[in-house]
C-alpha cells in the first residue's frame, strides 16, 4: 500500500514538473510572439503615417542592431552584404583587385596594396581615394553601398577616378581571382630553425600550415616558431587540425559547453600528427584570440610548445551563424570553450554589466588553478598566459586611442611622399629624429583626439563666448602636451608599428615579415630558447 502510495506520489510530481516546464515554456513563447507583434504594428503605424518617408531596412538594422548590443560584441546580425563578407573571411577568395580599405565620406581609401594583384600592376597606393567608379561618384554613400563597388566576377573591367595627394587620377582596373593567404610567410631562419606565421584561422588555413610545414622540413627545419601574434581566429575546426598537427592521436584538443546539449562537445585530435617530437615556441600577444587561445592553450596544457610574448586577449566564446529570412544571418554565441585542463580562458563576463554598463572580468572574483601534463600551474580568467613573457610598456590609455585612429596611417602616407625610398628590408629604423616627426605631425592630424579634447572642444564651442579664446587656446595647449607625454611612454610600442607601416608601403607585407625574421625581439628570444635546449626542456618540465 505504502508502494502504491509512493508510486503515485512520484507520478503526481513528475506530472507537475512536466506541466510547469510546459507552462514556462509556452508562456515564454507568448512573450516572445507579444514583444515581434508589437514591434510590427508599431513598424506599420510608422510606415503609414510618419510625417517623412522612412528607409525600413535601416530602421530595422538599428533595432536588431540594438537589440543585440548589449549581449556580447561577437553576436552580430548580417545582412545580405554582411553575409558575403563573413563568406568572403571564412574562405579566403573573392573577386576583386587586391587591397585592404576604408571606407569614408569621400569614398574608398585604400589601406594596404596586395603584391602581384590589378590595383599593384595599376600603380595604385595606400592613402589612395577612390571617388568614383564608372562614372558614379562615392560621395557620402553608406560603407553597405560602398562595399559593393571593387568586388565582383573575376576579369571584368571597370574605371575609377583616385583622389591622391590633391591630384585626380583615372585608371581602369580588372577584377581579380583574390586569395587572401592564412599564412602569407614561412622561411629558415637559419638551418635548422624555421619560422611560420599564421594570420587568421579561415578554411584554408590546416592546409597551409601543413604545406609551409613540410616544405620547411625539407629544407632542414629542426625547430620551429609559428607565430600566431595579432591573429583574431576564426574556425574553431581549423584550430583542432592545427593543433592536432602537433598532438598525438586520441588527445583532447578543446571542449565546449553549451545551453544547447548538442552543440557541448568534446574535440579530439582525430589524425595522425605531423610531429610530436620538434621543439617549438608559439608566438602570442594581446591581439591573439579565439582559435590562437585554442591553438596555443592546448599546446600549453600537454606542455608540448613553449609558448612566448603577452598574455593572450581572452575570448572563450564560440559563435555559429544562423540563416535568417531574406539572405541575411544572425551570428550567435552559443558556447564557451575549455582548454584541456579545465581553463575557461574568456576574460570579460558581459552577462553581468552594471548599472552604468561596464563589463566586469572574471578574474575580479578570482582565478581557478589548473595543471599541465607535467604539472605546471596554468589559470583560467583571462586569456593564456605566456610561459616566457616579453616585457613591453604598459601602454596608455592615449596610446590605445592613438592607435584606434588613422593617425599613424596617415603619417605614413605622409612620409611616403616625402621620401621616394629607405633602407633595404633588413636595414631600415624609425630612428628617434622620426619619432619627434611622428609627435609634430600630430599636432596637425585631426583624427587622433582624446576624450578629454573632444568633450573640451564641445564645452568651448556651446558656450558661445569668443572672449575666453586665449584661455581655451593654453588648455587645449596643455592637453595637447599631456596627451603627448603619454602615447611617448609607449614609444617602443608605436615605433614597431609605424616601422611596420612603413615597410609595407615599400616592400609589401612580405618586407615587413622579412624585416622581423632579423629585428624583431620576441623572434630573436625564440629563436635563442631554442638553442637552449636545456633551458626549453627545463621550462616545459616545470621544476
Amino acid at each position: 500500500m505504502n508502494r502504491f502510495i509512493f508510486k503515485r506520489r512520484t507520478v503526481l510530481v513528475f506530472l507537475g514538473a512536466t506541466l510547469f516546464l510546459l507552462f514556462s515554456f509556452k508562456s515564454k513563447f507568448f512573450e516572445v510572439a507579444k514583444q515581434i507583434e508589437i514591434y510590427n504594428t508599431l513598424f506599420k503605424e510608422l510606415n503609414m503615417y510618419y510625417i517623412d518617408e522612412i528607409n525600413p531596412a535601416e530602421i530595422t538594422t538599428k533595432a536588431i542592431k540594438n537589440t543585440l548590443k548589449d549581449l556580447d560584441p561577437y553576436t552580430n546580425f548580417y545582412n545580405e552584404q554582411d553575409v558575403e563578407d563573413a563568406k568572403i573571411n571564412r574562405e579566403g577568395e573573392y573577386g576583386g583587385i587586391g587591397v585592404a580599405v576604408y571606407y569614408t565620406k569621400k569614398g574608398i581609401q585604400i589601406s594596404e596594396v596586395y603584391k602581384g594583384y590589378s590595383a599593384d600592376k595599376a600603380a595604385l597606393k595606400a592613402g589612395d581615394v577612390i571617388i568614383s567608379v564608372n562614372n558614379q561618384s562615392l560621395k557620402n554613400m553608406e560603407r553597405d553601398q560602398l562595399s559593393v563597388f571593387l568586388k565582383g566576377i573575376p576579369k571584368s573591367v571597370f574605371s575609377v577616378e583616385i583622389e591622391r595627394q590633391g591630384s585626380i587620377i583615372k585608371k581602369e582596373l580588372t577584377r581579380d581571382k583574390v586569395v587572401v593567404k592564412a599564412v602569407p610567410f614561412f622561411d629558415m631562419i637559419d638551418e635548422e630553425t624555421g619560422y611560420l606565421i599564421l594570420t587568421r584561422f579561415n578554411d584554408k588555413a590546416s592546409s597551409e600550415v601543413k604545406k609551409a610545414y613540410t616544405y620547411l622540413k625539407t629544407k632542414g627545419m629542426k625547430k620551429l616558431i609559428f607565430d600566431l601574434r595579432s591573429n583574431p581566429g576564426g574556425s574553431l575546426l581549423e584550430s583542432i587540425n592545427i593543433s592536432n598537427f602537433f598532438l598525438p592521436k586520441g588527445k583532447t584538443i578543446v571542449s565546449t559547453k553549451a545551453k544547447v546539449k548538442k552543440w557541448s562537445n568534446t574535440y579530439k585530435s582525430t589524425n595522425d600528427p605531423l610531429d610530436i617530437e620538434i621543439p617549438i615556441v608559439v608566438l602570442i600577444n594581446g591581439k591573439s584570440a579565439s582559435a590562437s587561445e585554442i591553438v596555443s592553450g592546448s599546446l600549453q596544457d600537454y606542455d608540448r610548445a613553449v609558448i612566448m610574448g603577452e598574455r593572450s586577449f581572452g575570448k572563450g566564446l564560440v559563435q555559429r551563424y544562423r540563416k535568417l529570412t531574406y539572405g541575411t544571418q544572425l551570428k550567435v554565441t552559443i558556447s564557451k570553450y575549455y582548454t584541456p585542463s579545465g581553463r575557461c580562458i574568456q576574460e570579460l563576463d558581459y552577462a553581468n554589466r552594471d548599472k552604468n554598463g561596464k563589463v566586469p572580468k572574471f578574474s575580479d572574483s578570482g582565478i581557478n588553478e589548473f595543471k599541465t601534463s607535467n604539472g605546471r600551474l596554468v589559470f583560467d580568467g583571462g586569456g593564456v598566459s605566456p610561459d616566457v613573457k616579453i616585457e613591453t610598456s604598459k601602454i596608455t590609455e592615449a596610446s590605445k586611442k592613438l592607435i584606434s585612429t588613422r593617425a599613424i596611417f596617415n603619417f605614413v602616407t605622409d612620409y611616403f611622399y616625402k621620401n621616394s625610398s629607405i633602407k633595404d628590408i633588413e636595414n631600415f629604423e624609425f630612428k628617434e629624429s622620426d619619432f619627434k616627426q611622428f609627435v609634430s605631425y600630430l599636432k596637425i592630424d585631426t583624427t587622433f583626439k582624446t576624450d578629454q579634447e573632444s568633450l573640451f572642444k564641445i564645452a568651448y564651442v556651446s558656450s558661445k563666448q569668443k572672449e575666453i579664446r586665449k584661455e581655451y587656446l593654453q588648455i587645449k595647449n596643455k592637453l595637447f602636451k599631456d596627451k603627448i607625454e603619454e602615447v611617448s611612454k609607449n614609444k617602443d610600442i608605436l615605433t614597431s608599428i609605424i616601422e611596420d607601416e612603413i615597410l609595407e608601403r615599400y616592400y609589401y607585407k612580405e618586407g615587413v615579415y622579412r624585416s622581423n625574421l632579423k629585428n624583431d625581439t620576441v623572434i630573436f628570444e625564440a629563436f635563442k630558447l631554442l638553442k637552449n635546449e636545456s633551458k626549453y626542456k627545463e621550462i616545459l618540465s616545470g621544476k
